[in-house]
């Protein structure tokens, strides 16, 4: 049996005001105290309800304010990327708001109510459910962690299989022949294309990735310096090339392995993935695989101002890296 719908009356009811001061909150009108509507927001994120357009055409709101939609802007990626964003805003005399959003039906509030004219949204809570509402409605998107295209929904997203066949390639030419992996978000598009593309030329090779090699590192520095420690305290045997889903956790991988005496990369060779400016800098320099996401977010911008003009339909771009070797990596002898 299909779960009946949540309506603006089931939240009215369980936040406890009337069906006009919900939809006041919901639609960004000042007219309520900040804590009501707050209550009002957590109410309906509580319910997952999504709002109902009540034939309300949402392209119709002029606002020329863009919201990029996000989990996090912890890190050099979400950095660059959105200040990348930022700039081409400017430069099609758009403003840029940013979300920072735990939860889908957040997203969807935030959409409605903050009276945006489109989304970049990089927002792995939004689900089938929420980009099947948008398509319907035909609200300006951009995706860029995902492939999605739709009359007026776009994606600009890495080729991030290829990347994870390019750091493979690259190994197996050093002569490396065993291997670990140090695992971004778990569910994050461009890990689950890294770790396939990776896995699928060492197969290739006639190797292997084993499952205890993969460690736990959500794209952060410090979660992946305590993966590595907490492997080497088992006593495994060392992988002779270690691939990590970003050059942070490239760099914590680094870090935990010459702590413990082991040479980078005499012993241990090890890349990372984006070219961030610190893997430059640290000793020894990472090698690593440029995904050129200033360039990401500058035709997420193109695109969805395209979307918003109805200048050009719905469409899926790919950027490709290319490696980038330094210090991190050697020819195995």
């Amino acid at each position: 049996m299909a779960l009946r719908k949540v309506t603006i009356k089931d939240v009215a009811r369980e936040a406890g005001v009337s069906i006009s001061t919900v939809s006041n909150a919901l639609n960004g009108i000042d007219v309520l105290r900040p804590d009501t509507k707050q209550h009002i927001l957590k109410v309906a994120e509580k319910l997952h309800y999504v709002p109902n357009l009540n034939g309300k055409n949402l392209k119709s709101q002029a606002t020329k304010v863009i919201g990029l939609f996000i989990t996090s802007i912890k890190g050099p990626y979400y950095g660059e990327l959105t200040d990348s964003i930022y700039q081409c805003c400017k430069k099609y005399g758009y403003e840029l708001n940013i979300f920072i959003a735990e939860n889908a039906n957040s997203v969807m509030v935030n959409i409605l109510g903050k009276q945006i004219d489109g989304a970049i949204i990089l927002n792995e809570h939004v689900g089938k459910r929420e980009e099947e509402f948008l398509s319907e409605n035909e609200f300006p998107i951009v995706f860029i962690d995902r492939e999605k295209q739709g009359t007026c929904i776009s994606s600009v997203i890495f080729d991030s299989y290829h990347e994870g066949e390019l750091a493979a390639k690259y190994l197996l030419e050093l002569g490396h022949t065993t291997f670990g992996y140090i695992q971004g978000v778990k569910h994050n598009f461009d890990n689950i294309e890294r770790l396939k593309g990776f896995r699928a030329i060492l197969k290739r090779a006639g190797f292997s990735l084993k499952e205890d090699y993969i460690l736990p590192g959500e794209f952060e520095r410090d979660i992946a310096y305590r993966s590595v420690k907490e492997f080497l305290e088992l006593g495994k045997t060392l992988p002779e090339a270690i691939f990590a889903a970003n050059d942070v956790s490239a760099i914590g991988t680094v870090e935990a392995l010459t702590e413990e005496g082991i040479e980078v990369p005499g012993q241990v060779s090890v890349i990372g993935c984006d070219d961030i400016e610190t893997a430059r800098l640290v000793k020894p320099s990472i090698t690593t695989i440029r995904t050129s996401f200033e360039k990401q977010g500058t035709l997420a911008v193109s695109h969805l101002v395209g979307l918003i003009q109805g200048t050009e339909s719905g469409m899926i771009e790919v950027l490709r890296g290319r490696i980038i070797p330094r210090e991190s990596t050697c020819v195995r002898e």
